[in-house]
């Protein structure tokens, strides 16, 4: 549905009025603004210079004002809404009071600016911009306006001689002027001049035809604003805004070059900037990474103007047709707007309903109601699983190494390419700093799509961009580690697994979700880049930011793997960590053991290897005063929990051995706590004589479920002084604490586990039971080594994988031949249980314990990886499966009511 306002009065224009090209010589345009009445309008502009206020209650005229002399080129309303800029042909800026659609200021610059095409104004500095023909920007500052009051207007704009217009005619006469400046002036406001030193000339080698204000970008403090500006030249200028000595400036901070087309028309979503360019071309830009993201081919002539609001993108070409884009940059709608030019576009709501105000030269505006294609629930806005797999790879080609200073550009320019990707599927984002340079945590927020706040309707999401090095320096690797290439079904390369996939596919499931109007919960992602160098900073971060995360009612992370390749898995523990450095250090340098070696000599390696000896016993056992006092006994459900992994695996694996074994050696790598040295360095040439002035040990002690880290290290270091204290050494004990880490123990029984097992058994299905071990060989003849499950009196078992063709399994006979085509005995053939099996896990995730903690929610862990991903070694691999799968379950999930 249109409504259509036409002009019927005739034009007035005067023989000094400023003609400017074809295209803007009958200009309408257009604004969301407030009125006396309380009713919202589109402030109209036409050829004759006057200003229109029409009601959308009622469609009907509410003002007509004579604004300028010239076609109105440029309308702006202040973001408080109180404030109207419009720019014209007669080189003069207006400021109108919203409310009472009175003149406030009357600018005018002192040099011939010609036409002013585009102003925009900045609440923060109290500044007015301008765009002019001349190719200059100028500007004005409305709080130190006294200073540039005009008194004499001899130079202004409609007292200058014009070359045409005041050209003498025969008999050497000119015509006289039909209108007088005071009879401009009587409008009232107060009449400014632009100082010549707040002019930037030849701001673009061409027309300046429209500017944008941005803020939030990265690189720019907080609070602060960029103007951008796309000129005849076809380059987008960024400007840096601020004082120099108390007054206005402006600094260009770079250039987006988008060839030799005219950029006529632009729109900021956050910091994605939509240009519209001559020939029909609308270029998308990520301002934080400065990239060119799409262009998009949206028509066959002239684009003339470009809108975004109401999750779409609006285009209006010289055809006088228009089209609607979703964020996707699909077209979604096309239809003929106007018979001739569509010069302005404005998207607004009104009365909770969702228009489009479009103007063009055809005398016309037109209001349409485009509601029902900003709400209609259309499953064809589903992402394919292609564009999921582009994505991927494009993640997967930033090296993310948190651990080498060299990579920190790769990780800066990672996370900003995953905020431009969260931002494209509507999600609103920041960018948290962290402390001391260290990388970004990026922010984003879904917005469920019905009505109601609950905090129980927050899921956060918690992952991390940051991956392991991978240097492939001794070419072990069978593909570039950051070059993603798919190989027999899955998707090698660093990251694809830990934990750039499993992100994707939670992030690629929430798009699905919003774009279809069926995203059930707020979906909160903190996706961090420091989490494989013990996420630094990033307590510090999400404490100083809690107020713009919000309230969360659920945790969910996917940051692990499957005990074998086939039974899918839900974690619900992992181990803590205490990370220390132990070292003893003498006073004396290093020493040659034939000359200075005797009893009497204090050696910093013995006394080290002395101390260290005290922390452990036999078996194991950690000799530290109240160590295991807190431990949890196990309980009944959850020694049922290890009865079905021992079950399945040794159905499936019988050559593991006794159930009892299995059972054992897991709860000794998950839900017992363990003390590991994992190397001593000394001082000195590295020969058997010397003394060494300094040996150090790395030792880490890993925790479960009630020991609390900051105690246990406490503990710790008093045991260690206690024990050094007894040696009567001269030598120092020096003891840093690198890296600590709560446990994790979740409750298998809430709502976010079950809803995970429902989605897990409806997405994968059951489980295929088989006694003998499979593999895909890789192309290089590399094994596929797999996590192994060690009883105490076993070696090591390599768990299997299933190949992608026809989801048969590929069996090995007892020479390691392939037959892929070999059927499963029957008496295996049974289908096990469809229930994932609930594991704990040895490892840490830092961050999961302290979410919990801080938010006051649970958490569940979804494991997304095979064992056989080897993530952190080299090959890491995913399934294309497997990526597919996590895609689903997360949609199941994030579509399910949580309150």
């Amino acid at each position: 549905m249109a409504y259509r306002f036409f002009n019927t009065k005739p034009d007035n224009h005067d023989g000094d009025a400023t003609d400017t090209d074809d295209q803007f010589s009958e200009r309408v345009d257009v604004q969301a603004g407030a009125n006396e009445t309380g009713s919202s309008g589109p402030l109209l502009f036409h050829k004759g210079g006057e200003l229109l206020v029409w009601s959308l209650e009622t469609y009907e005229l509410l003002a007509s004002i004579p604004a300028h002399r010239g076609a109105v080129l440029g309308l702006f309303v202040s973001q408080d809404g109180r404030l109207l800029f419009s720019s014209a042909g007669d080189a003069i800026v207006n400021v109108w009071c919203t409310q009472k659609l009175k003149r406030l200021y009357h600018i005018w610059s002192t040099y011939d600016v010609g036409d002013v095409f585009c102003v925009v104004y900045s609440a923060v500095l109290q500044t007015v911009y301008l765009g002019a023909q001349n190719t200059s920007i100028q500007w004005l500052d409305l709080s130190h306006h006294d200073s540039h009051l005009s008194a004499n207007l001899e130079s202004h704009p409609l007292n200058r001689q014009n070359k045409f217009f005041d050209s003498t005619g025969p008999g050497g006469i000119s015509n006289p002027r039909s209108v007088l400046v005071a009879e401009i002036l009587t409008q009232g406001g107060e009449i400014v001049e632009i100082d010549k030193e707040h002019i930037m000339q030849y701001a673009h080698f061409g027309y300046v035809y429209c500017m944008v204000l941005a803020r939030g970008l990265a690189d720019v403090a907080e609070g602060e604003e960029t103007l951008i500006s796309g000129g005849g030249d076809g380059t987008i200028n960024l400007w840096r805004l601020g004082r120099d000595g108390g007054a206005q400036s402006i600094r260009r901070e770079g250039t987006l070059e988008n060839g030799d087309n005219s950029v006529l028309s632009m729109a900021l979503d956050g910091t994605f900037l939509y240009s519209a360019r001559l020939e029909g071309e609308v270029n998308v830009w990520d301002l934080d990474t400065r990239q060119l993201i799409r262009t998009v081919n949206a028509h066959n002539a002239d684009v003339l103007t470009v809108s975004v609001g109401q999750d779409m993108i609006f285009t209006g070409c010289s055809n006088g047709s228009g089209k609607i884009f979703d964020r996707r940059y699909r077209c979604t709608n096309r239809w003929k707007a106007h018979d001739q030019l569509i010069l302005a576009s404005a998207t607004t709501t009104f009365n909770s309903k969702a228009i489009l105000v479009t103007g063009g030269n055809d005398d016309c505006v037109a209001i349409w109601d485009i509601s029902t294609s900003a709400t209609k629930p259309d499953v064809t806005l589903r992402t394919s699983n292609e564009e999921l797999l582009e994505s991927l790879r494009k993640f997967v080609s930033f090296r993310t190494v948190s651990s080498k200073l060299e990579y920190n550009l790769d990780c800066r320019r990672g996370a900003s390419w995953l905020r431009s990707l969260f931002k494209r599927f509507g999600a609103s984002t920041e960018m948290f700093n962290t402390d001391d340079g260290r990388n970004p945590i990026v922010f984003a927020r879904f917005k469920r799509n019905e009505s109601g706040r609950n905090t129980n309707d927050t899921v956060l999401f918690y992952g991390h961009y940051d991956v392991i090095p991978a240097e492939n320096e001794h070419q072990k690797w069978i593909v570039a580690p950051f070059d993603m290439q798919g190989i027999d079904g899955y998707l090698y390369g660093r990251g694809t697994s830990d934990n750039k996939g499993p992100l994707l596919a939670a992030l690629y499931a929430v798009a699905d979700l919003v774009a279809e109007k069926k995203l059930a919960a707020d979906v909160v992602f903190l996706i961090e880049g420091e989490e494989e160098s013990g996420s630094r900073g990033f307590k510090e971060t999400i404490r100083r930011n809690k107020s713009i995360i919000g309230d969360v009612g659920w945790i969910i992370l996917a940051n692990s793997y499957w005990l074998d390749d086939d039974i899918p898995c839900l974690t619900y523990g992992l181990r803590g960590v205490v990370r220390a450095t132990i070292k003893v250090e003498s006073k004396l340098p290093d020493l040659h053991s034939g000359v200075e070696g005797s009893h009497m000599m204090d050696e910093a390696l013995k006394d080290l290897v002395m101390i260290l000896a005290k922390v452990t016993g036999p078996n194991g056992l950690i000799k530290i005063p109240g160590f295991y006092d807190t431990i949890l006994p196990v309980t009944e459900a959850e020694d049922r929990r290890y009865d079905a992994i021992s079950r399945t695996l040794l159905h499936r694996y019988p050559e593991v051995g006794r159930p009892e074994d299995l059972i054992a050696s897991f709860k000794a790598k998950w839900r017992e706590p363990s003390l590991t040295m994992h190397g001593i360095k000394t001082s000195g040439p590295a020969n058997s004589t010397i003394i060494p002035r300094i040996a150090s040990a790395a030792i880490s002690l890993r925790l479960v479920p009630e020991q609390d880290a900051f105690h246990i290290q406490e503990a710790f270091v008093d045991f260690l002084r206690t024990e050094f204290a007894q040696l009567h050494t001269f030598n120092e004990l020096i003891i840093t604490i690198d890296h600590q880490a709560d446990p994790w123990l979740g409750d298998p029984e809430n709502k976010i586990f079950k809803m995970l097992e429902k989605a897990i058994i409806e997405v994968w299905g059951p489980t295929h039971p088989r006694r003998r071990g499979s593999a895909v060989r890789s192309r290089n003849s590399i094994s596929d080594t797999y996590n192994g499950i060690t009883s105490p009196k076993l070696s090591p078992v390599t768990f299997s994988t299933r190949t992608l063709e026809d989801n048969n399994i590929a069996h090995f006979d007892e020479t390691g031949v392939v037959d892929a085509h070999s059927k499963r005995p029957d008496k295996f053939s049974s289908q096990m249980s469809h229930k994932p099996l609930y594991i704990r896990e040895g490892g840490t995730i830092p961050a999961i314990r302290f979410l919990e903690k801080e938010f006051g929610a649970q958490a569940a862990h979804l494991p997304c990886g095979q064992a056989s991903d080897s993530a952190h070694l080299d090959n890491e691999r995913f399934r294309l499966l497997n990526l597919y799968k996590s895609r689903e379950i997360f949609t199941k999930v994030f579509s399910e009511k949580w309150s």
